[in-house]
């Protein structure tokens, strides 16, 4: 192997430094999400369910990034403690759309504003059109990977 093939510094390796990124979000988010007795995984389905309600198990999986059997665990979770509601059967097919309940929303509204300082947290020194850079760098990267 040639060295222009190789990766070189980790610490110069884009996808080195992105993983460093998601590992200290993750922690922090993880940090400030045990208080409300949340997960990651819990809040990313309280959040994608307040944006678009009625999503069903498969969208929700790919939204917050898990298994649909682990996102059933999730739903599980959140409906026993009364954030979300599922119909008992199905109205079609069989997808269970799931909604939030009013303490499901009053439990987002808080972990919404908790997850957003880390946000600010983590992008503090850059402007709001760097950070727009920031996300149009990132799309391009997903895109390019993209199967």
């Amino acid at each position: 192997m040639s060295q222009g093939e190789m990766l070189g510094p980790v610490d110069s390796a884009v996808g080195y430094v992105l993983k460093q990124v998601t590992v200290a979000l993750r922690n922090s988010m993880d940090v400030a999400l045990r208080p409300l007795h949340l997960t990651v995984s819990q809040y990313a389905c309280l959040e994608l369910l307040g944006q678009r309600p009625g999503l069903s198990n498969a969208e929700l999986a790919r939204g917050a990034f898990v298994t649909r059997q682990s996102m059933n665990v999730v739903l599980r979770g959140l409906e026993d403690r009364g954030l979300v509601t599922r119909p008992a059967t199905a109205l079609r097919g069989r997808e269970l759309p799931t909604v939030l309940t009013d303490t499901g929303r009053a439990h987002l509204r808080t972990a919404s504003v908790t997850i957003r300082e880390i946000e600010k947290k983590m992008c503090a020194g850059l402007t709001p059109a760097q950070q727009e850079e920031l996300l149009a760098a990132l799309a391009t990267c997903v895109r390019n990977l993209a199967p």
